[in-house]
């Protein structure tokens, strides 16, 4: 479970929310990025307490992330680590999804030479024993709305009847525009309209990092991670978007590659949502 207050414990916890450690900073710091297929989860965190971060060292305690969203999640740290990457069909972030990161004894632990307790606790620390498998400190909770960044919010529709085609994808300062003669080509009539609009997101997706790649590279290939942030409005949610996505490379031959890793599966959707429509229509 994730503890948002300060819980009751028989023994000295270290948690931001407990004073029972003179210095009780336990802080954590998350950022969440995805690709076609994972969820990463990066973190760093700060321990105040000498004594705690030493059984951990020791393996006499180890760390754990909590994961809480649609239901928990908890995943087991080893020495040192800093990532932790999890593949999409094993978890659902939901709108709202909390992390935290917990401290586990391995082992009975005597708080005999734990310094870092306060007054109160310095007393009798001889007399402290936590059982294995006992709670030893919480962090702060990280929240996130569980949609990170979404390539539909690039997009805008417009109806044009006066189009001298079906279908017009133009770049505006801020976003895609797919313009529509007929507001029939929305299929809005139909259910998952959104998803069978997906070639044209598709093809306006194209668009787009192509004038990307000519905006930003003289040789036609862009380094994401080195680049600097671009001007233009649209290149910089591009551009964000993409480091989200972990794409670390964009050029003219690995677009379509790209669209993959930055839509989350558009085309997959798009087929199933057909086949949905011929089923209901047989």
């Amino acid at each position: 479970m994730i503890y948002r207050k300060d819980a009751n414990f028989p023994y000295p916890v270290l948690s931001d929310t407990s004073h029972s450690y003179a210095a009780n900073h336990f802080d954590l710091d998350v950022n969440v990025s995805e690709n076609a297929d994972y969820y990463h989860f990066n973190f760093n965190y700060k321990i105040d307490s000498e004594f705690i971060s030493e059984q951990i060292s020791r393996r006499k305690a180890q760390l754990i992330l909590i994961i809480q969203s649609k239901d928990n999640k908890f995943y087991n740290l080893k020495q040192g680590q800093r990532t932790i990457e999890i593949h999409k069909s094993r978890i659902s972030l939901s709108k709202r999804t909390s992390v935290q990161l917990h401290i586990q004894a391995l082992e009975d632990i005597n708080f005999a030479s734990n310094d870092d307790l306060n007054e109160f606790y310095i007393q009798f620390r001889e007399e402290v024993n936590v059982p294995k498998f006992s709670l030893l400190g919480y962090s702060n909770v990280n929240v996130f709305d569980g949609s990170i960044t979404k390539p539909f919010d690039l997009f805008e529709k417009r109806v044009d009847e006066n189009l001298k085609s079906d279908i017009k994808v133009e770049l505006g300062q801020e976003t895609i525009i797919i313009h529509y003669k007929n507001p029939e080509f929305q299929f809005s009539h139909l259910p998952k309209s959104n998803v069978l609009n997906n070639p044209y997101i598709y093809a306006g997706l194209s668009k787009a990092l192509q004038a990307f790649i000519i905006n930003n590279s003289d040789d036609g290939d862009v380094d994401i991670e080195d680049m600097q942030e671009p001007d233009g409005s649209l290149d910089l949610k591009l551009y964000n978007l993409m480091r989200k996505k972990m794409v670390t490379e964009l050029n003219m031959d690995n677009i379509d590659e790209i669209i993959y890793m930055i839509s989350d599966r558009i085309i997959e959707k798009y087929t199933a949502a057909v086949e949905g429509v011929i089923m209901d229509g047989s």
